[in-house]
């Protein structure tokens, strides 16, 4: 019997993880709109952004009066964080001077914009482990349980941040403590990504689970830190005016979109390796004349049991049979599938 391109395509991935398991990401990412997800998480982090710079120049400016030489090589070390707004930033506050107000509009808007981003990564994260909506926190639980969280992370956050001002701050370092220093910052940064992936989460994960994602999400952020603001510095270097103005915020947002699409492209890398969600068949996403999968069938069994708001609901997934392709078809000669009908029942 001849198959189609599709088919022999279909069939390759299947039979070879290097290609189908980078699929079978995707897939769960798109199906679980991973990218709305992301953003709801950039919104809040931009939210909070502002408020933190105030906040961190207020506290640098009652802890390090008289030394402002120290103060400018913490600041450039911080505001390298923000390509493109960083220098805008250094010379609007210079001269900034820490103050009550700017200290407690700091705090409160902080809270807000960081509370926002722990319960978006929360509901988020929720989504893609397939944690039923009865054993998610309540709304009042999520945000005590957001409040500690954004403590403990933003803990883990200065520390990693720490590490890199004093690496900047000594002179005359060579290239072996530099790589040192990229590498203890990595290791700082996938322990933390890895806690973040186990705490916001309501659900008991292992290390184990949660290990691969976090080692990918702290090189991709190592990486993007090194290349990334460079190019986006020397991109706005030549911007002025409104249109250098509104470049800064949009690149801003993008940057911080960015870093919110790597922390859930490897959540769902997470659980598509705990689940073993793939291979998936390739023409899902865009028809139902197709023989799922076994991980297809998982996947949307997980989509179904999301939706349970009760203990003591019952949701039922069933796959009907699907006619069999005409010759010649975009199917797949791979007999993964399983049964062609088959029913899940969740208490």
């Amino acid at each position: 019997m001849r198959v189609s391109v599709v088919g022999r395509v279909d069939d390759y991935q299947r039979r070879h993880s290097w290609l189908g398991l980078p699929l079978g990401v995707v897939y769960k990412f798109f199906d679980d709109r991973g990218n709305y997800l992301a953003a709801l998480v950039a919104y809040y982090a931009f939210v909070s952004l502002f408020p933190l710079l105030l906040l961190f120049y207020s506290v640098l400016g009652f802890i390090l009066q008289g030394h402002s030489g120290t103060r400018h090589d913490i600041e450039q070390t911080v505001l390298k964080n923000f390509p493109g707004l960083g220098p805008q930033l250094g010379s609007a506050l210079v001269g900034f001077r820490g103050s009550g107000a700017g200290l407690a509009i700091g705090v409160l808007g902080t809270l807000y914009g960081g509370l926002g981003a722990m319960q978006a990564a929360q509901a988020g994260f929720n989504q893609i482990y397939g944690v039923a909506r009865n054993k998610q926190p309540n709304p009042i639980k999520s945000r005590v349980r957001s409040l500690g969280l954004l403590a403990l992370l933003g803990t883990g956050v200065l520390l990693s941040t720490t590490g890199g001002i004093v690496l900047s701050t000594v002179g005359g370092i060579g290239p072996a403590v530099t790589a040192v220093g990229y590498i203890l910052n990595f290791i700082m940064n996938a322990a933390l990504f890895s806690a973040a992936f186990r705490l916001l989460t309501a659900r008991d994960l292992q290390l184990r689970q949660v290990l691969p994602g976090g080692l990918i999400a702290a090189g991709a952020w190592l990486l993007i830190q090194i290349f990334g603001s460079s190019y986006i510095s020397h991109a706005l270097k030549h911007s002025r005016g409104l249109y250098g103005i509104f470049a800064t915020v949009l690149v801003t947002l993008a940057w911080m979109y960015l870093q919110s699409l790597i922390l859930m492209v490897c959540a769902e890398l997470n659980v598509v390796l705990h689940r073993r969600l793939w291979p998936r068949s390739l023409l899902t996403p865009f028809t139902d004349n197709v023989q799922l999968t076994a991980a297809d069938r998982r996947a949307y069994r997980q989509y179904a049991e999301v939706q349970r708001f009760k203990g003591f609901e019952t949701v039922t997934t069933e796959f009907k049979p699907v006619d069999p392709p005409a010759k010649g078809g975009e199917s797949s000669s791979t007999d993964l599938e399983g049964p062609a009908d088959e029913r899940s029942v969740n208490p």
